[in-house]
């Protein structure tokens, strides 16, 4: 009799387990996934490189607030990520980059196997905009940036 109520418990405890197991992995799998950056195009962006504006570059910025201390600049052929916050330089592979029409899409581009040396970290506040200098490491290259403040339309401040 013990055995046969020993072998129930086990029974429902399996069956338990069969149904409730496929939905923990269902959650995990979808609490694991990393939540995509959107990059917009800032067209109003000024970039400088050794007191110069490149015959080609662009700068981006994710589209969500959260974000907001990231930066993706292209140089020629070379993208980097600006991390205003830590003061890091992460350089970005194409690959890593999905384009979405004239932006472009990405998982965390922060890698630490991808920092860029860089030094000489300058973020002010210039009134309409954001000024960021540094100098990259690999290069020895000055860059500056100037980046508009966006309106917050919520609040009603242009």
């Amino acid at each position: 009799m013990a055995r046969r109520s020993l072998l129930q418990s086990i029974g429902a405890a399996f069956l338990v387990a069969c149904l409730f197991f496929p939905s923990l992995l269902s959650a995990a799998a979808q609490g694991g996934e990393t939540e995509k950056i959107r990059w917009k195009s800032v067209p109003v962006a000024q970039l400088k490189l050794d007191g110069k504006t490149p015959l080609a570059f662009n700068v981006y910025q994710p589209d969500k607030k959260k974000e907001s201390n990231l930066v993706l600049i292209l140089l020629g052929h070379r993208y980097l990520v600006l991390d205003i916050k830590a003061k890091l330089v992460y350089s970005v592979l194409l690959t890593d980059l999905h384009a979405q029409g004239e932006d472009w899409e990405s998982d965390d581009l922060a890698q630490p196997s991808r920092v860029v040396p860089s030094t000489e970290w300058v973020v002010r506040d210039v009134g309409p905009a954001e000024s960021i200098k540094l100098t990259l490491g690999d290069y020895g290259r000055a860059i500056e940036i100037q980046l508009p403040h966006m309106p917050d339309l919520r609040r009603g401040i242009y």
